[in-house]
């Protein structure tokens, strides 16, 4: 086995045990001794790996964010679905990696209370992570309203709409703890099919 791949699996492996910890404990009161000991490394071992735990928190968000956008981009290159099917299976795709994240989800959410605390702007921060997968949404609105299979609408207020399903996912799995977010799939889908500009035209 390679030197890098044998590097990246021991970065995911640490990844893994520095989840719980941020879990158990908060990202605050994570220190990287915390991690190095949970991993059963040194610091300095740990140092070859990460620079901080921000950077372990960093890494586990794009490692997901990257298997979601190549998820989508399967979606999006099927010629064989409508749009109006194509935003349906996007968006149950982006539930079903809310609900394999969970714990991550639980982390992002105290990090954002962590800073809010440090007077940072969480909100702003949250946009920047989320502008792809918008203009996602956004640019297949668009293709469907262009090809007659979605009503003419604004945009950028059904952007908001079908983005608005995904915020609600975030909160039933982590502020009310839920396990999945199945009935959840179901109102996406309903409210898609009602932006489409037939029914034999939804995919």
């Amino acid at each position: 086995m390679s030197i890098v791949v044998e590097h990246e699996k021991r970065r995911k492996r640490i990844l893994k045990r520095t989840l719980d910890i941020f879990v158990e404990e908060g990202f605050e009161n994570t220190t990287f001794q915390k991690i190095a000991d949970r991993c059963g490394i040194t610091r300095t071992t740990l140092y070859i790996y990460f620079k901080n735990k921000r950077e372990i928190f960093n890494y586990s968000i794009k490692l997901v964010l990257t298997k979601v956008e190549e998820d989508i981009n399967i979606i999006l290159q099927d010629s064989t679905l409508g749009s109006p099917k194509k935003i349906t299976k996007v968006l149950h795709t982006i539930f079903q990696h809310l609900e394999e994240n969970r714990n991550l989800l639980l982390v992002i959410l105290n990090y954002l209370l962590y800073l809010s605390k440090s007077k940072t702007d969480p909100e702003e921060r949250v946009r920047r992570r989320t502008l792809r997968l918008r203009r996602t949404l956004t640019m297949m609105m668009i293709a469907g309203v262009k090809s007659g299979e979605l009503l003419p609408i604004d945009i950028k207020t059904a952007g908001d709409f079908l983005y608005s399903f995904i915020e609600t996912a975030v909160f039933r799995l982590v502020v009310l703890q839920g396990k999945t977010v199945g009935d959840l799939r179901k109102t996406a889908a309903f409210a898609v099919k009602q932006l489409a500009a037939s029914p034999r035209r939804t995919g």
